[in-house]
């Protein structure tokens, strides 16, 4: 990989996260309104999700650009872990320090179910740390052993596995308690803080098999079933995501609800970004696919979608969706970045990080960890 390319993948994540966060702050100082601060503080903790991928992009850029270190192999989770700690504090804080006006309780929510997106992310980091392992198991035939030891033991490979799941089951159990009555809080407020918790929770199971995939390729443990698997997950999870959002825009009977709706179709088009990822992983793995370099496609694609969808929410002055016409923006931002991601996917194990067999260059071979 060119070094000034790996210099604009990693600030990608970087420049759209400041971006979602700026949006953030200004609607928090300049726009009116309960709404105004319900969508500020979504916006200013979507970019924390651009933070920790971020880490991700950065842990694997360094491999393949051969200057990879200890720290980095340190660093980078420890930073992606890091803004899970704060952003879950600052969720919590929300919703627990004493009776809170609406928009705080939906605002609450909803940044710690980011949070757990942000856990599951920074265990993408982490299991990122020995990446180059990918290309060099891949080049060997099916069903043959790895040529060096798995560097994760069955210890590391149950935490990382178990930590998104948990993360994730956590999302669920906390969405369908808001949508059950529970939780506190007025029936409307946890309507729309419970239909978008479910829309975060699908986001972070989507990325238990980005976890997946990354952890038993490195470990040389992919299976062929997996090839189909996780893509297929990842797929369904983000029709879920859409075909849901569109229901609550069918069904709702108080306008303030249909900015959930929106809001759970922008969360349907984050699973098909990472579906990029994943997919990209399977096709790659031991066969040529001469289209794996159109999978990057995939993440500009929902990107737009979520910036026009937030256009034509603008457009409508209605200010019943105005909340989910700023959050699509940051959407949009996180859909980008994951661009980044799978571009630099693209790169270590197809394009310019490896040869047309699938090993790694010199370079990043002599970078491996």
């Amino acid at each position: 990989m060119d070094y000034r390319i790996s210099v604009l993948f990693r600030a990608i994540p970087l420049l759209v996260g400041a971006v979602s966060a700026a949006l953030g702050g200004y609607v928090l100082s300049h726009a009116p309104g309960p709404s105004a601060r319900v969508a500020g503080l979504v916006l200013v903790f979507l970019a924390a999700i651009c933070l920790c991928l971020f880490a991700t992009a950065a842990t694997i850029i360094r491999q393949l650009i051969g200057r990879y270190t200890t720290l980095d192999r340190w660093l980078y989770p420890f930073f992606g872990f890091a803004v899970s700690g704060f952003t879950t504090g600052y969720g919590l804080w929300l919703i627990a320090a004493g009776p809170r006006p609406p928009p705080d309780f939906i605002a609450g929510h909803v940044i710690f179910g980011v949070a757990m997106i942000c856990v599951c992310v920074s265990c993408v980091a982490t299991s990122s740390t020995r990446f180059l392992l990918i290309t060099e198991n891949s080049a060997l035939p099916e069903g043959s052993a790895a040529r060096r030891p798995a560097p994760f033991g069955p210890t590391a490979v149950r935490a990382l596995l178990a930590v998104p799941a948990v993360a994730a089951l956590a999302t669920w159990v906390w969405a369908f308690t808001l949508l059950a009555g529970g939780g506190g809080g007025a029936a409307n407020d946890r309507f729309t803080a419970g239909h978008v918790m479910g829309g975060l929770a699908l986001v972070c199971t989507c990325l238990i098999g980005l976890v997946a995939s990354i952890l038993r390729q490195i470990q040389n443990t992919y299976t062929p079933r997996e090839r189909a698997l996780w893509p297929g997950t990842a797929a369904f999870l983000g029709g879920v995501g859409i075909v849901w959002g569109l229901i609550v825009i069918a069904v709702h009977t108080r306008s303030p609800q249909l900015s959930a709706g929106f809001v759970v179709i922008g969360l349907g088009l984050i699973c098909w970004s990472i579906l990029s990822k994943v997919l990209l992983l399977a096709l790659v793995w031991r066969r040529t696919a001469p289209l794996a370099n159109r999978v990057p496609l995939i993440p500009v694609g929902t990107a737009l979608l979520c910036l026009f969808l937030a256009a034509f929410l603008f457009e409508s002055a209605d200010a019943a969706v105005i909340v989910a016409a700023r959050v699509l923006v940051g959407l949009g931002a996180i859909c980008f970045s994951l661009f980044s991601i799978v571009s630099i996917l693209e790169s270590g194990t197809g394009g310019d990080g490896a040869d047309g067999e699938g090993t790694p260059e010199k370079s990043g071979t002599a970078a491996g960890p």
